[in-house]
């Protein structure tokens, strides 16, 4: 079965879920997507660090290094208080888009 593309603007809203429960360094939190998926949702680096970069840039994550699982060095992000209300505003629009979208889907 091939893997599906993550949803244009859900990349967001899964990062701040994932961390929602604990801090993460970058490798941990794609693992974590894959794993929480199913292995359908595969992110690469080069959509996941940009990501990471900004939501720690607009102050939703503050990130921290310290020693991994494997000793090596690691930059972990965790969940500011705005980084919270921001998962609660972009949860609130995913459940209406999804709400709509089934609708359609068992209305058609």
């Amino acid at each position: 079965m091939e893997k599906l593309d993550i949803p244009q603007g859900t990349l967001d809203l899964m990062i701040l879920t994932i961390l929602a429960r604990e801090p993460m360094h970058g490798y941990g939190i794609s693992q974590r997507l894959a794993v929480l998926s199913h292995e359908q949702f595969h992110v690469n680096p080069g959509s996941l660090f940009p990501s990471l970069y900004r939501l720690e840039q607009d102050g939703k994550l503050k990130a921290e290094w310290r020693a991994s699982d494997n000793n090596r060095n690691a930059k972990y992000y965790k969940l500011t208080a705005a980084g919270r209300k921001q998962l609660e505003q972009h949860r609130r629009r995913w459940d209406r888009v999804a709400f709509a979208i089934t609708s359609v889907l068992e209305g058609a």
